[in-house]
């Protein structure tokens, strides 16, 4: 049971950045956004997720996963309701913004319990990257019917959802916390958060003074993570090889397939005139292939190891990228299907690879921490690559959008057969 709780409230995560997708021109429309402004729309979640990832990983350590688990949930409930209420664009971002901030608490929460509830730890992690990559996927088709109805639902959505999660979580896996004298680093979150929130600014306004300040805060946040006594990034985890390889996976992921279905809405609302729902029936067999693709993946990292895994899966994903890149003005079924149903399946295993990879030599202790530094590069490249798509997108280029990910997608097959060793240490029994 436990597992499935906490593959639920990751499913609830994966949900939530992708749901707004179908819903982006809906919401553009009623709000009165323009594109840029939509953009951050998903932006406004995606920076204070990456954050404020760190801060809940150590958070996690020092007050209890369990516990950190109900109150994020129930933060998060609170915010969407607050986001399916909201009457203009303000209170719309302010709502995503604390949705943000409570999924970068409730996400190191969930790896941190996965490390420690389950001795089988690349077993339940394989299941739990299979059911988050299925809510990337499954965001965009619930997104689409949800749509029809109201754009608003893909906010109340969420509640009965982070319901249960609360209940469940009082339930099954509030456990002591042993670690209360740890100091937490907040304004190193603050630092990071403030460099990446100037940087997403920065490419969607063209503004100087942004670049500026994101590059002033950032160094601000280096220098806190040198010279601090409680840094963001625990000093050991930085030696662990497997884990860097896994923090370029989850980026270049991202930079990706993770923001394919942004593209792809877009194409099909914007460029073809798919009402919300056709647009999210038109995922579906995107949809199916991740499921599939996530399913395979434990079992042949078993059998292989996470590296090669990784490596083959973002080897597929940049043919199926390119392909649409070469076809994003065909026609749907000849042109876009085949490379939908090949990305499809190369997302659900580069999803459930990278974190296994990344996750292979932390040791128990370290484990919500790791899945912080993991999902912060995840998300912040997340946040980082819709801006520069949008910049690509405002002229029209869909074929070059397609293609910067493709290419990001090439370099994370290198980047995964060349630097992670090539062992079989990762395997569980059966």
């Amino acid at each position: 049971m436990p597992l499935l709780l906490l593959s639920l409230a990751q499913f609830l995560l994966a949900l939530d950045y992708s749901i707004v997708y179908v819903a982006l021109p809906a919401i553009a429309a009623d709000l009165d956004l323009s594109l840029t402004a939509a953009q951050w729309v998903v932006s406004a979640y995606a920076v204070p997720f990456a954050g404020f990832l760190l801060f809940g990983g150590r958070l996690a350590d020092r007050v209890g996963a369990g516990r950190l688990f109900v109150a994020a949930t129930v933060v998060f409930g609170a915010a969407s309701i607050a986001g399916g209420l909201a009457g203009d664009g303000e209170v719309l971002l302010a709502a995503r913004f604390a949705q943000g901030v409570a999924a970068a608490l409730l996400q190191p929460a969930i790896l941190g319990l996965l490390g420690t509830l389950f001795t089988a730890r690349a077993r339940a992690l394989s299941v739990w990257g299979a059911v988050g990559a299925s809510g990337l996927a499954a965001g965009v088709v619930l997104g689409g019917a949800l749509t029809r109805v109201s754009w608003r639902w893909t906010f109340f959505v969420n509640v009965p959802v982070t319901l249960l999660c609360a209940l469940g979580g009082l339930v099954w896996l509030l456990r002591p916390s042993s670690r209360g004298g740890m100091r937490i680093p907040l304004p190193g979150a603050l630092l990071g958060t403030g460099a990446a929130l100037a940087a997403v600014l920065a490419l969607t306004s063209s503004l100087v003074s942004f670049a500026a300040l994101a590059v002033l805060l950032g160094a601000g946040f280096a220098a806190h993570e040198r010279l601090s006594r409680t840094p963001l990034v625990p000093r050991p985890l930085r030696r662990i090889r497997s884990l860097r390889v896994g923090v370029a996976a989850t980026a270049l992921y991202m930079a990706s397939v993770g923001s394919e279905f942004y593209v792809v809405t877009l194409l099909l609302q914007t460029s073809r005139g798919y009402a919300p729902l056709r647009a999210g029936l038109a995922f579906l067999p995107l949809a199916a292939l991740v499921t599939v693709g996530s399913a395979v993946t434990g079992r042949a990292v078993r059998r292989f190891g996470s590296p090669a895994v990784l490596s083959a899966g973002f080897a597929l994903a940049a043919l199926g990228l390119a392909w649409l890149a070469l076809f994003a003005g065909g026609p749907y079924a000849g042109g876009l299907l085949p490379g939908l149903l090949v990305t499809g399946f190369a997302h659900g295993v580069v999803y459930t690879a990278m974190f296994v990879l990344g996750a292979r030599d932390v040791p128990a202790a370290h484990q919500s921490s790791a899945g912080a530094v993991l999902t912060t590069s995840q998300y912040l490249a997340g946040a980082v690559t819709i801006a520069v798509l949008t910049l690509v997108l405002t002229g029209g280029s869909f074929a070059w959008a397609f293609a910067l990910t493709a290419a990001a997608a090439a370099a994370g097959a290198l980047i995964a057969a060349a630097g992670a060793p090539r062992t079989l240490g990762d395997a569980v029994p059966g």
